[in-house]
């Protein structure tokens, strides 16, 4: 019969605190488009190797395919700054981990501005003393107030 294996036994990989979406969220809020990249609209994707120590540092990242125009150089920068969560393992073994990145660079969409109608707003005061309302036919969009004391 075999020895039954328990998960103690197993070395666990690293994991990003909170998952894939915390790691795809840390990587847009962190990424900044190169102005290089911007002016020759470059587009793409750079697919980064990289290596997590024992503590959970990131100690080295590699471009395994490039972009150019600083997008490289980038996207090394944004994952050098990942710290990883390593679970306890056995023996208290100090293994140094491989993963890889895809780290895409997509051009930011220009907002359009909206459209503002012209309005003209007047504000007429009048004081009198017998409350007689004027009704005036203006063709323009436009209104006012009458305030009366």
């Amino acid at each position: 019969m075999s020895k039954e294996r328990k998960d103690k036994h197993f070395i666990k990989k690293p994991v990003y605190p909170g998952g894939t979406a915390a790691f795809k969220a840390f990587i847009k809020n962190n990424l900044k488009y190169p102005k290089e990249a911007l002016k020759n609209k470059t587009e793409g994707t750079v697919l980064v190797k990289y290596d997590i120590d024992y503590k959970g540092n990131v100690t080295d990242a590699r471009v395994m395919h490039s972009l150019g125009d600083g997008c490289d150089e980038e996207a090394v920068r944004v994952i050098k700054l990942l710290k990883f969560d390593i679970p306890k393992g056995p023996r208290k073994l100090k293994v140094l981990f491989h993963k890889e990145a895809k780290i895409t660079f997509k051009l930011p969409v220009k907002k359009k501005k909206p459209v503002v109608a012209n309005q003209k707003i007047s504000y007429k005061v009048t004081v009198s003393k017998n409350p007689e309302t004027k009704k005036e036919n203006n063709k323009t969009n436009s209104y006012s107030y009458t305030i009366k004391w």
